[in-house]
C-alpha cells in the first residue's frame, strides 16, 4: 500500500505517517517512485497507536509498545497505570461537572456566597497549581510533549 492508500483507509494525514516513520512507529517497506510503500501490517499497527492517544499515551511510551520485531510488547503495567490515571481524571471532571451544575442553578444573591461554588474554586485552582508544578518538574513540557507533536 502506498503512502496516499494507508492515509485513505486509515483517516492519518501523509505528514503523520511519515512523522510516525521518524519516530520509529511505523516502517515502510519500499518506494513506489516518490511515495513511501507499506505492507498491509501497517494498519494494525496504525490502530494500535490510535489506541494508545486516545488513551492518552505518549509517542514515545507507544514506541515503547513494539518489540524489536515490530511485534506488540505491550507494557500491562504502564496499561494498568494509564487506567488508574483515567480514574483520576474521570474524578476530577466529575466533581468538576458536578460543581458546574450546582452553580447553574444556584439560589445563591451570588456565586461568591454559595460554599459549593467557592470549593469548586478552590478545587480548580488546586488542580492549576499541581499542573503547574509538574510542568516545571518535567522542564517546562507536559510529558511526553514536542513540537512536532503538537503540529499533528
Amino acid at each position: 500500500m502506498d503512502i496516499s492508500e494507508v492515509a485513505r483507509c486509515t483517516g492519518v494525514p501523509a505528514s503523520t505517517l511519515r512523522y510516525y516513520e521518524e519516530k520509529g512507529l511505523i516502517r515502510s517497506v519500499g518506494r513506489q517512485g516518490l511515495r513511501r510503500v507499506f505492507d498491509s501490517g501497517v494498519l494494525e499497527r496504525l490502530a494500535l497507536i490510535a489506541l494508545g492517544r486516545t488513551a492518552g499515551l505518549s509517542l514515545d511510551e507507544i514506541a515503547g509498545m513494539f518489540a524489536q520485531d515490530g511485534k506488540p510488547a505491550i507494557d500491562r503495567q504502564l496499561l494498568a497505570n494509564k487506567a488508574d490515571e483515567l480514574d483520576r481524571t474521570i474524578r476530577k471532571l466529575s466533581t468538576m461537572r458536578d460543581g458546574l451544575r450546582h452553580a447553574a442553578t444556584c439560589s445563591a444573591p451570588s456565586h461568591m456566597e454559595c460554599p459549593k461554588f467557592r470549593r469548586l474554586m478552590g478545587f480548580a485552582a488546586l488542580s492549576v497549581s499541581n499542573e503547574k508544578r509538574k510542568t516545571a518538574a518535567s522542564g517546562g513540557k507536559a510529558k511526553g510533549d514536542t513540537r512536532k507533536q503538537r503540529r499533528r
